[in-house]
């Protein structure tokens, strides 16, 4: 049966239809907000998929590109893999999801949001954040729902709710906050150095309109909503805990997770899988989940030392952070490089510069981001955790965390009248024991500022962790996690920024959401930290950017011409500025608004170019001197090129103070002159002589 319900959010109207499509699907619900529209579906198997100790949950962000307009480019003229932005909304959309499933389902469950209209007013993310909770929550899948998402940006220090496409371009915040009924679920932000406070102010603001939604989605349910199914149990016996105990009593499992060498605490876990696979060799269904076992044994052992002990896995104290060190310059000839440690934690990032003209082009259905300046891109090879596979490229989880450090660093960079470069930064991981995607923003910071990138501020990241208790009052935050303390913990709470505010967050948590205090104490550790790192390790090591970019990188001049010379530039299908390019070997790009960029690693073939450009565009005045190359001879005088494009000629009587019968006397093909413009003659034509030229 078809049923439609309605609410107003920031002014605008939220729409969801349930029943109208996609009948077959375990959920569904068609969502419109404003003209935005998104379909929303859930999907799950009816057995459990064999094998694994994992949920297999799947979340699919689909942008079509019909919703705003346009057909797709390339030689299919159809959608291809997904982008970006599509991988990026898809994690935002499963953060907050997959601790609402049951730890114990093992079904595959599939979560496919198809963007079919576009609104710039109304972003799709969070309706197909809304959609997915919706259709799970009516469907028969188990799920302990609902959770709502709300967007939040700020204008002059002014907060606004899911604001539009135009109001978002202007933005210092760009905030998404997903919640349950009662806590915080997920957090994902962008800022200009809001304040700590401030931020704070913007979650809970979200929050509360969550809670608005979530009564709406109860609405819902309780209409439409199916019972529940059954499901196939995955948990580990009991009786094979009891087992494992005797066997290895707890002190034992402490004993070999309490090391601050993560290969040795692998090799005393692996110890312990063997004695007990030799133990339980006759009992084939113990065998199957003894993996899973021994890892719920480690975590219990490890969050019952940490919360009641407070003792942590490596020693350490619960604010303490892990060694850290920094280093410039490690890799010659690129154009900046910078290696940043922390414990077991290695990243080092390279940057490039190149001219704006080598910029992302982005193909999306955001009409105001149409291409990106500035790329971060992270690695993850197995290698860093001592492990073997094939490289198959970058998946979900580095695209994620190169945003995040991308998103990062955009509050600092300099505008592009400051420094006309489009820059990449390419993060590899040498080594990783929780946290990398942090490591990888202090040496960004610090390879940037190595290549000569004035940055305006320095930046550094951090991630603090959780181990609750049985109440919302029994918990303890861990400053800098380490991987084991990030398996088994409830929260890995990623904050970076400057000395004044942050500039980014990304949140995930295993558990039901976070309570307003939680919050509050990981941002107050995160700044402690940030400040440290800033101020200890990284400042040392690099205090400020380097007075010019390096040697190798390109060198870039820019002028302003009229944006009505444009053309005499670029010359009559590219001919001119072809011309200039090929004299001189530069790059050249020339915006709308007629700023030309030059580029090369020669400057006096730069200024060569730049002075061919200046000639250009600019008229012949009267008393100006110029050089020209003698391209044409004619009886009565010669041609000059003065510039691609840009000619001249020098009568006969004007070439030499003495008198000449033949212009070749004095002159031939190829020669390069100086002349003095003596004006306008009485045609109107300009006219040129070398005769003239005051020594």
């Amino acid at each position: 049966m078809f049923k439609s319900y309605t609410m107003e959010i920031a002014g605008r109207t939220l729409r969801v239809d349930i029943g109208r499509v996609a009948a077959q699907a375990n959920g569904a619900a068609l969502m419109h907000y404003g003209d935005t529209v998104v379909l929303s579906t859930a999907t799950a198997s009816d057995k459990p998929r064999e094998g694994i100790d994992f949920f297999p949950l799947s979340v699919e962000y689909e942008e079509k590109m019909y919703a705003i307009g346009k057909i797709p480019g390339g030689f299919n003229k159809r959608e291809g893999k997904a982008s970006e932005h599509a991988v990026l909304t898809s994690r935002v959309i499963d953060r907050p999801m997959r601790p609402l499933f049951p730890k114990d389902y093992r079904n595959d469950v599939t979560l496919n949001n198809m963007v079919m209209s576009v609104d710039p007013d109304c972003s799709p993310e969070v309706l197909a954040m809304l959609g997915s909770s919706i259709a799970t929550c009516i469907s028969d899948i188990p799920f302990d729902g609902p959770c709502a998402a709300t967007q939040v940006g700020m204008i002059d220090g002014e907060l606004i709710i899911n604001p539009t496409g135009e109001q978002n371009s202007r933005s210092d915040l760009k905030l998404t906050v997903a919640s349950t009924r009662e806590k915080v679920i997920m957090i994902e932000a962008g800022a200009n150095e809001v304040p700590e406070d401030k931020m704070i102010e913007a979650i809970f603001e979200a929050d509360k309109v969550n809670k608005e939604i979530i009564k709406f989605i109860d609405q819902i349910v309780a209409e439409c909503g199916k019972p529940k199914h059954d499901y196939v149990s995955c948990a580990v016996p009991e009786e094979l805990f009891a087992a494992m105990k005797e066997l290895v009593p707890p002190a034992d499992m402490e004993a070999a997770v309490f090391t601050d060498e993560k290969q040795k605490r692998e090799e005393n876990i692996k110890e312990i899988t063997d004695k007990l696979s030799e133990a339980f060799a006759d009992k084939e269904e113990w065998l199957a989940v003894l993996d899973a076992a021994v890892y719920q044994y480690q975590k219990k052992t490890v969050r019952k030392m940490i919360l009641k002990d407070h003792k942590r896995p490596d020693g350490r104290e619960i604010t303490q952070i892990r060694p850290l060190s920094a280093e410039v310059d490690i890799i010659p000839r690129v154009h900046g490089s910078a290696m940043f440690t922390r414990g077991q934690t290695q990243i080092c990032t390279i940057t490039t510069l190149a001219p704006l003209s080598e910029a992302q082009k982005i193909d999306g259905l955001d009409e105001y981001v149409t291409n990106k300046r500035y790329m971060h891109h992270y690695n993850f090879p197995s290698y860093s955790v001592g492990e073997t596979k094939p490289s198959r490229g970058p998946g979900r989880r580095e695209i994620g965390h190169g945003a995040l450090a991308e998103r990062a660093l955009v509050p600092v960079l300099p505008s592009e009248e400051e420094f006309p470069y489009a820059i990449r930064t390419v993060s590899e991981t040498f080594e990783s024991n929780g946290s990398t995607s942090q490591a990888s923003i202090c040496a960004s910071t610090m390879s940037l500022m190595a290549a000569g990138v004035p940055i305006k501020k320095q930046v550094a990241g951090i991630s603090c962790g959780l181990v609750t208790g049985d109440t919302d009052d029994d918990y303890i935050v861990l400053t800098d996690i380490q991987g084991l303390e990030d398996f088994f913990g409830d929260m890995d709470f990623k904050v970076a920024g400057t000395h004044d505010g942050i500039t980014a967050i990304q949140m995930d948590i295993k558990i039901h959401g976070l309570t307003r205090p939680i919050i509050e104490e990981a941002i107050r550790r995160t700044k402690e930290a940030r400040e440290y790192i800033l101020n200890e390790i990284m400042t040392p090591c690099i205090a400020e950017p380097r007075p010019e970019v390096g040697p190798l990188a390109p060198k870039i001049i820019q002028i302003q011409i009229d944006p009505q010379k444009i053309g005499d530039v670029v010359g009559q299908r590219g001919k001119t500025i072809n011309t200039i390019i090929e004299r001189t070997g530069v790059k050249m790009d020339i915006s709308e608004e007629g700023a030309v960029s030059i580029c090369g690693t020669d400057k006096k073939k730069m200024d060569e170019a730049a002075k061919m450009v200046q000639i250009i565009t600019t008229d012949f005045t009267e008393g100006q001197v110029l050089e020209g190359k003698v391209i044409s001879i004619k009886e009565f005088g010669a041609f000059l090129e003065f510039a691609p494009g840009k000619e001249g000629m020098v009568h006969i009587s004007k070439i030499s103070k003495e008198r000449i019968n033949h212009v070749e006397d004095v002159l031939t093909l190829g020669d390069v002159v100086k002349v003095v413009c003596l004006g306008k003659d009485k045609m109107g034509r300009i006219s040129f002589s070398m005769k003239d030229v005051r020594e």
